[in-house]
């Protein structure tokens, strides 16, 4: 089956567009965060990815998670929408990324790395973070962490 993305790309080209996805703030027993070592660009972030056209934006983040980590994940609270205001993947292809974030906590599943997204998976202290790959991600692990919300109107979490 062919992503939302792909359709897009094959009707306008490498025009500079927007997107939404979704990411998920996942902590360990000590508070470490899971990232992600992206294939792409070889640099950090948050399980998640963009929203396919037919689902919700709870039901694309948990299938990101799932498909990234093989963690099955319940959503905790909601951290806010975080922008990237260029989000590039190739030379030519690039986008303006709204995010939308979520604590989550694992129910499930086994970690390992799951597609050919990422390249490894690890849990991080916040004062040891390694490089984040885009602006969306650090501003949305710097809700989680000093307990901050970039709230839009709409659903509410406990």
């Amino acid at each position: 089956m062919e992503s939302y993305i792909a359709k897009i790309r094959k009707l306008v080209g490498d025009e500079y567009i927007m997107l939404l996805a979704a990411n998920a703030v996942i902590v360990d027993e000590h508070n470490r965060i899971l990232l992600q070592k992206r294939s792409d660009n070889h640099l950090w972030g948050l399980p998640g990815g963009l929203l396919e056209l037919d689902e919700s934006i709870e039901q694309g983040l948990l299938r990101e998670v799932k498909e990234e980590t093989n963690l099955d994940v319940e959503i905790i609270s909601f951290l806010g929408v975080f922008t990237n205001p260029l989000m590039r993947w190739r030379v030519s292809d690039s986008a303006k990324v709204f995010a939308f974030s979520f604590h989550a906590k694992v129910v499930g599943g086994e970690l390992r790395i799951n597609d050919t997204e990422s390249t490894e998976l690890h849990y991080f202290d916040y004062e040891h973070l390694p490089q984040i790959h885009s602006i969306d991600t650090q501003e949305a692990i710097d809700a989680y962490y000093h307990h901050q919300t970039n709230l839009i109107e709409g659903k509410k979490y406990q």
